[in-house]
């Protein structure tokens, strides 16, 4: 039988990539690489000169391949001194299915997650 503590140690399943990111709020931008993403959100390098604060809302452009650009808004969930995690916002409705292609099998997975 599962525990509740157990349900909090789950997290969605994330997918090693390397790809680039800009990342945008106003007028500041910042171009990045992506070391992971999730069917909930995106772990990117953090960019020199990082000027971005826990729960503001950035747009995220994710450039896959040659052809692949997915754009979300994304909230920033984790900073650290050499990453930021971010968290979908909103997900056009026209890249929701380019974003779930991406992930594959990766986007109804769990993992476990710590600390």
């Amino acid at each position: 039988m599962e525990n509740v503590t157990d349900k909090k140690r789950l997290r969605s399943a994330r997918m090693s990539i390397r790809s680039a990111v800009l990342i945008s709020r106003g007028l500041n931008a910042w171009s990045s690489e992506i070391e992971d993403i999730s069917a909930t959100g995106v772990l990117v390098a953090r960019p020199e000169n990082w000027r971005g604060r826990i729960d503001e809302v950035f747009v995220l452009d994710m450039l896959i391949g040659e052809s692949l650009d997915i754009h979300v808004e994304a909230r920033l969930a984790r900073l650290t001194e050499t990453q930021l995690g971010f968290a979908y916002e909103r997900i056009p409705e026209d890249k929701e299915t380019p974003l779930w292609n991406l992930l594959g099998g990766y986007a109804d997975r769990l993992e476990p997650y710590s600390n």
